[in-house]
């Protein structure tokens, strides 16, 4: 079996395979905020790729989270901030959420085998998970508007390094294994080496710091989100 990364939703069909778990990364924020949201009781969350969407369900009167460009867009309940989503106002909700980023590689990987979220906060779980399902595993970084960004890109190498260190039937694609090399480079403080990243600049500036810390926090949640029939659900 094999585990390769893809970094970007723009490159997904050059790795589309069947039979492969597919699975979605967009550590700040949007991977991050929908594994919160679940560990906080969320029913559902039904990803939508643009917010003329977003629209259409808010009209429908249900909850709706829109992003773009880090910022929340008016007009709806919630940005992608991790910390919008704890509490009793989600717990047994159905919440719609579009993303700049995140909600576009679940689009692209929609058809996939399995297509499952993946962030710090699920990281031990989600690799106990993959090693146990017994499948080729895609790590499909969502990146920043097609273009490589690096905490998914470090995300991608501790899954990659956390698994061949559990397990030795996962043959490494020459992306996950530099991708390893690199988490390596990273792993003693994440937060740090992400200092200069483009989208931590970004969301520093737009003082999201705390957002940031939290989204580089292992091990929060042992919820595993999964896409089946149009929308995610806990596993």
């Amino acid at each position: 079996m094999k585990i390769d990364a893809c970094f970007s939703p723009h490159l997904y069909p050059v790795y589309k395979a069947d039979d492969t778990v597919v699975v979605i990364i967009d550590i700040l924020r949007a991977t991050s905020a929908i594994c919160t949201a679940f560990e906080h009781g969320v029913e559902k969350i039904i990803p939508v790729a643009t917010v003329e969407e977003a629209h259409e369900y808010k009209h429908k009167k249900y909850l709706v989270g829109a992003e773009r460009n880090g910022l929340p867009v008016e007009g709806f309940d919630f940005g992608n901030s991790p910390f919008n989503y704890m509490g009793d106002h989600v717990k047994g909700k159905t919440i719609v959420l579009t993303t700049t980023n995140g909600t576009q590689a679940i689009e692209a990987a929609k058809d996939a085998y399995k297509v499952v979220i993946g962030s710090f906060l699920n990281i031990d779980a989600l690799c106990s998970w993959l090693i146990k399902e017994d499948k080729n595993i895609l790590l499909l970084c969502s990146g920043w508007k097609n273009k490589f960004n690096l905490e998914d890109a470090v995300f991608a190498g501790a899954v990659t390094d956390e698994i061949s260190n559990r397990s030795d039937k996962f043959n490494l694609g020459d992306a996950c294994l530099a991708l390893k090399y690199l988490y390596q480079m990273a792993k003693e403080n994440p937060n740090k080496f992400l200092t200069h990243s483009s989208h931590k600049e970004r969301l520093s500036a737009l003082n999201l710091k705390e957002d940031v810390r939290y989204c580089l926090t292992p091990n929060q949640t042992k919820v595993i989100p999964i896409y089946r029939d149009g929308a995610l659900v806990k596993m």
